[in-house]
């Protein structure tokens, strides 16, 4: 151990030089620890203790005393380190066990317990022992002084410059642990999905910037033109759990109220004693407040960072509202609040992959005739209809259930299959469903799938159901109908037909035959009908029966009804040059085609172009057809007619159209169907309907044409009946347009002669 410090001469420049006398210290201060400045004496001469605190003990510095904290060894100074918090300087001597123990102390400080914020003074009575310059040049060391140098007013100086860099360290670390907490902080909130998470969160990281227990509340209040609406209490934490989801006011909590309110009043955060009221300015005439609170009063650098957090969450509150809001408007239906079909498809999936699917069922509820329902009441009283209905499903078939909305009036129901049980869904419409007090009578048609039998995804189940739902409603209303694997091979295979058709009608794959129309009396052609055919690369014919529905139903009927009909147009033109001017060219028309808005301009467009004389054409329609909305018919019929182009109804007999009916419509030609001339010699009940549609045709002055004429025996009946006009193999199988033009100019001929 060096020798004892001896007291200093007194000098005549400085007379308040440090005397080291046996004196007592001062008593320590009896503020807690973050109200003091914690300074710690490392040295082994206890004259310098005593006297070091004789000289500072009744001093301030930055508005605070200092508290002593005393290790006469490097030693005890180790211990002590590692127990005693919140130390802001220390004076240490250099020379204490060994020449270095004090060097070896501040190396132990800085690397061992990284201790960086702590100032250190070193202090030393023997200079030459320690190499000030390496020191100071290895070491954070806030200063290096003989203890010759240190009078009082020097000490003084040289601590209070310590405390204040001390100070300065940790504000910009307490700061930039702030920030960083208030990064990870927002980036844990962004993490949460929907508001009332985010306001829980939020609660819990105000709790964890001031490192204390979250206990407070999250009010949200919107304001519009007419007023502010009440404080709804969003999220609760600690003490104030009770409070969850309620409308807070004085009765529930005066002093939260009272502090929201001010904060509200103010629009700024509001910092008390025993609590704090953080303002978030919300968009959209939304505010949020959230009271907290706290175990002590919060500091400048709380304050500060408490400002930087609040703007940080506003915008957080913001956009996670549009968040939920985006959430719920692309995953649930907004009237009925129910999913939509994107989150069932997501509920789908998630089921198929669990072990639920083995006993779950998929079941699509259509509302029978909602549309009228909805055009005769209107569209508020339907919507309320929709909403009953929403409720009842969910209400009266288990809890467990999954009830979506998928479209205008489909509802979906997934879950186990004695709650999906299509006696249990379509016994929930046998009572009324009563709206604005007026009782409405519904019922609903069912597609159901059993999931466990299912291979695919969610939407693909959601497809397999509209299959069934279809077949369903094309057997009954008030239905229901499951899902089989062989209707997904039908399906299957009419959308295959339906890309081959396409794949066809753009390859000119399809083409048109003539099957010529013969007068029975003098046997010599007077017409023939369009038909068309497919043939495929390897030679193989498509059924008209198999493709023409295809067409129909993918809508590509019209351009293939328009192509056939100027193909045979054109047709028409080259026979009349090659002389045969009394021919007529009957072409079939697809209801789809009928009912096409520019089905008129195509006809027109299409006589103008390929300049067939419109009083050579014929154009057929079925029966069935004729029977669908008679009034629009007669009207359309009527405008064809102005054209100059014939009408006839084929498949005559099939349908179930009346006589009076008959007489409205403008048509000129009866056809006989195939059907009833096989019947002439191969039935028991014979020619009888055939015979009654020729009679009717002459009572009502129609023309009248058998079809499907396959021998003579069948030719001559009808021509005994009065029928005047037949086609069928008998006389020619369909041909094409080059086939045909031979066949007109040779084997007609012949025939006739």
């Amino acid at each position: 151990m060096p020798p004892p410090i001896t007291p200093l001469e007194l000098s005549k420049d400085d007379q308040d030089d440090l005397v080291f006398l046996e004196e007592h210290p001062a008593a320590p201060a009896s503020t807690g620890a973050r109200n003091v400045w914690r300074v710690m004496i490392i040295d082994d001469d206890e004259d310098v203790h005593s006297t070091t605190t004789f000289a500072l003990g009744n001093l301030d510095m930055q508005h605070r005393p200092l508290e002593f904290v005393h290790a006469y060894s490097a030693g005890q100074a180790r211990e002590m380190l590692q127990h005693e918090p919140e130390i802001a300087v220390i004076l240490l001597d250099v020379v204490m066990e060994q020449d270095d123990a004090g060097l070896h102390l501040v190396r132990y400080i800085r690397e061992t317990l990284k201790l960086a914020d702590v100032r250190i003074i070193l202090r030393t009575g023997q200079p030459g022992y320690a190499p000030e310059i390496d020191a100071i040049r290895d070491f954070d060391i806030n200063d290096y002084k003989t203890k010759s140098e240190l009078t009082r007013i020097k000490l003084f100086t040289t601590v209070t410059a310590a405390i204040r860099s001390y100070e300065q360290i940790r504000k910009i670390n307490d700061s930039r642990r702030g920030l960083n907490q208030i990064v990870h902080a927002s980036t844990q909130l962004m993490a949460l999905h929907g508001v009332q998470n985010f306001a829980a969160g939020v609660l819990a990281q105000i709790a964890d910037l001031l490192g204390q227990e979250a206990s407070g509340v999250l009010c949200v209040q919107e304001c519009h033109d007419s007023g502010c609406n009440e404080l709804m209490v969003m999220a609760t934490a600690g003490a104030y759990r009770h409070l969850d989801k309620v409308t807070l006011t004085v009765r529930e909590d005066q002093r939260i109220h009272d502090a929201i309110e001010l904060a509200l009043a103010q629009r700024r955060n509001v910092y008390g004693n025993d609590f704090i009221t953080l303002y978030f300015a919300g968009k959209a005439s939304r505010d949020f407040v959230a009271f907290m609170d706290v175990v002590r009063a919060p500091s400048e650098i709380d304050e500060r960072l408490l400002e930087v957090f609040t703007s940080n969450v506003a915008v957080g509150l913001d956009n996670v509202e549009l968040v939920t809001h985006l959430h719920n408007a692309a995953f649930y239906d907004q009237l009925s609040k129910l999913p939509n079909r994107t989150r069932l498809v997501e509920i789908l999936d998630a089921t198929l992959a669990g072990p639920a699917r083995d006993d779950a069922t998929l079941s699509l509820v259509d509302l029978d005739h909602f549309a009228e329902t909805n055009d005769a009441l209107g569209h508020q009283f339907g919507d309320l209809l929709l909403i009953a209905v929403a409720g009842r499903l969910q209400n009266e078939l288990g809890g467990q259930l999954t009830v979506a909305r998928i479209g205008g009036d489909i509802f979906c129901l997934v879950g186990d299959a004695e709650q999906v049980n299509p006696a249990r869904i379509l016994a929930l419409f046998q009572r009324p469903f009563s709206i604005d007090g007026q009782d409405v009578q519904l019922s609903a048609t069912l597609g159901l799938v059993r999931l466990g039998e299912h291979e695919g995804s969610g939407a693909d189940a959601l497809k397999d159901a509209d299959i069934a739902l279809k077949r369903a409603k094309s057997q009954q209303r008030a239905g229901h109908f499951y899902f089989s694997r062989s209707m997904g091979v039908e399906i299957r295979e009419r959308v295959r037909m339906m890309h081959a058709l396409r794949t066809a009608f753009g390859q000119n794959q399809l083409f048109v035959v003539y099957q010529p129309q013969i007068d029975l009396a003098t046997r010599r052609p007077v017409g023939a009908e369009a038909l068309l055919r497919w043939q495929t690369p390897d030679g193989k014919f498509i059924s008209p029966d198999r493709f023409i529905p295809i067409a129909e139903y993918s809508g590509l009927i019209i351009d293939l009804g328009e192509w056939v009909l100027r193909t045979a147009c054109r047709e028409l033109v080259d026979l009349r040059k090659a002389g045969h001017h009394d021919f007529m060219m009957s072409i079939n028309v697809s209801q789809v085609q009928f009912r096409h808005p520019h089905f008129l301009d195509m006809l027109r467009n299409a006589l103008e172009d390929t300049g067939a004389p419109p009083e050579h054409i014929e154009l057929e329609i079925t029966e069935s057809m004729a029977m669908e909305e008679p009034d629009l018919l007669i009207k359309m019929l009527g405008q064809i007619k102005q054209t100059g182009v014939s009408i006839a109804i084929d498949d005559f007999g099939t349908g179930f159209s009346s006589l009076s009916y008959l007489q409205r419509l403008q048509i000129d030609r009866l056809k006989i169907d195939r059907a009833f001339v096989t019947e002439i010699t191969g039935s028991a009940r014979g020619s009888s309907i055939a015979e009654m549609v020729i009679q009717l045709g002459r009572n009502l002055g129609l023309a009248v044409i058998a079809e499907g004429v396959e021998d003579e025996r069948q030719a001559q009946i009808l021509q005994a009946l009065g029928c005047p006009l037949a086609q069928g193999f008998l006389f020619a199988r369909p041909m094409t347009a080059t086939a045909l033009n031979g066949w007109l100019s040779n084997d007609a001929l012949e025939g006739a002669a």
